[in-house]
């Protein structure tokens, strides 16, 4: 096992008219340290469409992680979902990648458009085996991982955007490769960076999207830990030992809550520097200690931290938002959604008098809620998570 993990986020617009997508993803992590990614695209749109995807790639997903192989999925994707008569066409594609203890990945794609690989920021031509399984033409790849490669899963309505309208003939791989080419030297994160593509399908379909587009990104990184300090304890007596053991943790640190900082300052025996720059009307301004990567307010930033986390997991609408503001929240939400792998969260449970005004708009008594939604729309983006009371 190596300090290396995989980043992964995707995004999907449906086909217009449509409530359901077509296409549909799975994300299994296996007992044995590996991850398992299914893209699969259902034929057609619609209600038909999504419940064959969401079958193939749960079929999928479960037979890999119960260590079944290739073969045995195929053969029984083929026997269960039928050939359809009129194009004698297969119901439903799939694109597997299964991420193997962060040492390598194996790609296995059945008629998706073949997956992009970039090495260095430029693209890979990485080897490609064919095979065939129940009269189904399969292409098998081994790749080990190296640092910042990066992988692009696609359904194909990615490559057919644009056609009659930006293009003759549609979004072409090649400019896909060259769109993902420029924006991957950002830094974006993998969610990010498969919403800024799905983005752009959606504005070469006219916003009129003649089919669903999935676009599955898998970023491989070094683990870089993160830590963030919430509220006092319960017993004053605690504050020593609550300070001694976040600021003895590795990664960066960030400090939440008016009272909290003065006792981190008091620790450091460093000044807190308290500023009146409202970056945002909404969330209350920045301070600073030395020592410290970031200093914010408690619990309304935490709960617009929250809301941004929520939406990160779903349409990631407000990406452009946290992604360059400068108010805590956003700094929180780049901290923690785009540099950390692993979060270590530690919560005091002290109750503080201002939270319970019935008139203030947060309901304050929930922070110890704020902190387990947060923590748990974490780890659906993958982090690895701990939480320590005091």
């Amino acid at each position: 096992m190596n300090d290396l993990c995989a980043e992964i986020g995707y995004r999907s617009i449906n086909h217009i008219g449509e409530e359901l997508c077509g296409d549909h993803i799975d994300v299994v992590n296996s007992g044995d340290g590996s991850v398992i990614i299914v893209l699969a695209d259902g034929l057609g749109s619609g209600v038909k469409a999504s419940i064959l995807s969401t079958l193939t790639s749960k079929i999928i997903s479960t037979m890999m992680a119960a260590g079944l192989s290739i073969e045995d999925c195929v053969s029984t994707i083929a026997a269960t979902l039928p050939v359809c008569s009129v194009r004698n066409v297969a119901y439903s594609t799939f694109t597997i990648i299964h991420i193997s203890n962060n040492e390598y990945a194996e790609i296995i794609q059945y008629d998706n458009p073949q997956v992009i690989v970039l090495r260095d920021g430029k693209n890979y031509d990485y080897h490609k085996e064919e095979i065939v399984i129940g009269e189904k033409k399969i292409l098998k790849s081994k790749i080990r991982l190296r640092e910042n490669d990066l992988f692009l899963s696609m359904s194909d309505g990615c490559p057919h955007a644009g056609i009659g309208i930006a293009y003759n003939f549609g979004w072409k791989r090649e400019d896909i490769i060259d769109f993902v080419e420029t924006i991957e030297c950002a830094g974006y994160n993998a969610k990010t960076l498969a919403t800024i593509i799905i983005d752009e399908c959606n504005k070469l379909y006219g916003e009129k999207p003649g089919d669903d587009a999935t676009a599955c990104v898998v970023r491989i990184r070094k683990r870089n830990p993160m830590n963030i300090l919430f509220g006092p304890p319960s017993n004053r007596d605690d504050c020593n030992k609550m300070m001694s053991l976040f600021f003895s943790k590795e990664g960066k640190h960030i400090v939440c809550g008016g009272t909290t900082s003065s006792i981190a300052a008091k620790y450091l025996g460093k000044e807190l520097k308290t500023t009146l720059n409202f970056e945002s009307k909404e969330i209350p301004p920045i301070a600073e200690i030395e020592g410290v990567d970031l200093v914010t307010e408690g619990v309304i930033t935490v709960n617009k931290v929250l809301y941004y986390a929520k939406d990160f997991l779903s349409d990631n609408k407000e990406y452009e938002h946290w992604e360059f503001s400068r108010d805590g929240a956003s700094m929180i939400a780049r901290l923690l959604f785009e540099e950390a792998t692993d979060i270590n969260f530690y919560v005091g449970r002290a109750v503080n008098p201002a939270h319970q005004n019935p008139d203030l708009p947060i309901n304050f008594n929930i922070k110890m809620n704020l902190v387990k939604e947060l923590s748990e729309c974490l780890q659906k983006m993958g982090k690895r998570i701990k939480v320590s009371y005091f």
